[in-house]
């Protein structure tokens, strides 16, 4: 386990390097963009998605687990060190936050946007919890989704 403050987003930050880091012959050029201001309006989401046109997008994030105190299960089935989300939908406005995504999809004429999301326990806190395995399994997914891409090239 590993905790922290502003681990909202530095967990997808660390997950998005060790994938660029780990990625080998991927054919398709690849963008890795680490936006500001997500919380007060998923500005940078929007500028970046703007500027880049993609094809398409994966966003990595962190999102609530649902395995302690204040949550109920009903609202978050994710718990801590059981992997990774995979988000192919993240609705503007849901009560617990949306992401850059939701900006993201809705840029231009549209763009694909998935999400994987490693699960956190006390979000937005100064002692945000994460699990070390669940960011390395975040890790492999982009990997795999990225290189997956190559059949197509």
């Amino acid at each position: 386990m590993v905790t922290g403050k502003a681990l909202d987003d530095r967990g997808g930050c660390a997950v998005l390097i060790e994938a660029l880091r780990h990625m080998k012959d991927v054919k398709a050029t690849v963008h890795a963009v680490f936006t500001v201001q997500e919380e007060v309006g998923l500005k940078g989401g929007k500028t970046s998605a703007f500027g880049l046109d993609p094809d398409v997008v994966l966003v990595s994030e962190v999102t609530f687990a649902g395995d302690h105190p204040g949550i109920e299960k009903k609202d978050s089935a994710l718990e801590i060190g059981k992997g990774p989300a995979i988000t192919v939908s993240d609705s503007e406005g849901r009560a617990a936050g949306q992401t850059d995504a939701s900006i993201i999809h809705l840029s231009g004429e549209g763009i694909p946007t998935g999400i994987i999301s490693t699960p956190s326990r006390y979000i937005h806190t100064p002692v945000t919890v994460m699990n070390m395995s669940d960011l390395e399994k975040s890790t492999q997914l982009i990997i795999k989704a990225v290189e997956s891409v190559n059949r197509f090239f």
